[in-house]
């Protein structure tokens, strides 16, 4: 069970790393162009998300990894029923944790094995202050005690409205890893291929990216953004711990750019 709440723990932590990794700056004079603008957009959802990944954590670690704990715990916030494979826990306008006041249904089913556990979390009309989450997010969590290392894979088909009717939804999979070694050489890791729609425009990102623990951003790999047919791929150097990457347009223009 300890294998599980730190599980648990670093999954929130590595999603919440991951979403402040990719900002670029805009790509000055190119005619159709990758805006800095729409990076982070594509990268919202991860911003959003990471909340509620928070809070799927927190209400595990609250229920001691017990199916059986009551359904009465937290009330002031939310209740919870809690069943042998998951819980459904409906929020009552609260703030958990710090967080914008939580409104809407999570349900979580869960299991385990000796090598992985997985989840699957469901969002209904589910608001983090005024962000309408809707849809499912899987979780297959494994790890390695001879490589000493952990990595989890998320499955998404979620959907996210915003106050001013502004729509992201992401499906795809994408896979955090973490590589212990000495503080200054752990690896955090991203690999995957998953889409993102902003009102409209569709990007499909697919790359293998990692960084040491103790930079700030992606410094390794690349990652290929294609934006409704205009590909673009983002290198992001050979583990320089600096915030330089390199934008690639179809046509062989290239620019620098700071994450």
């Amino acid at each position: 069970m300890r294998k599980m709440k730190l599980a648990v723990y670093l999954m929130a932590g590595i999603v919440v790393l991951a979403s402040c990794s990719d900002d670029a700056e805009d790509n000055g004079n190119i005619e159709q162009e990758l805006t800095q603008t729409e990076v982070q957009s594509i990268l919202e959802t991860d911003d959003v998300t990471s909340v509620v990944d928070e809070i799927l954590a927190d209400l595990y670690i609250a229920n001691d990894g017990s199916t059986s704990r009551s359904a009465t715990e937290n009330d002031d916030c939310y209740s919870a029923e809690y069943g042998e494979n998951g819980f459904t826990a409906v929020f009552n306008n609260c703030a958990l944790n710090g967080t914008d006041n939580i409104n809407g249904t999570l349900t979580v089913t869960y299991g385990l094995d000796d090598s992985s556990a997985t989840y699957t979390a469901a969002y209904e009309d589910f608001f983090v202050g005024t962000i309408k989450i809707n849809g499912t997010r899987t979780y297959v969590l494994s790890g390695s005690e001879e490589e000493s290392s952990l990595s989890f894979t998320i499955t998404s088909n979620i959907t996210v409205e915003f106050e001013d009717g502004e729509t992201i939804s992401e499906n795809g999979v994408k896979t955090f890893a973490v590589v212990f070694q000495e503080m200054e050489d752990t690896l955090w890791n991203l690999s995957g291929n998953w889409t993102v729609q902003v009102d409209g425009t569709t990007y499909s990102i697919s790359g293998d990216v990692s960084r040491n623990f103790v930079c700030e951003y992606w410094t390794m790999g690349s990652m290929t953004v294609n934006k409704n047919g205009l590909e673009v791929d983002i290198d992001f150097g050979e583990g320089s711990c600096d915030d330089d990457a390199t934008l690639t347009y179809p046509d062989g223009t290239t620019q620098d750019i700071k994450l």
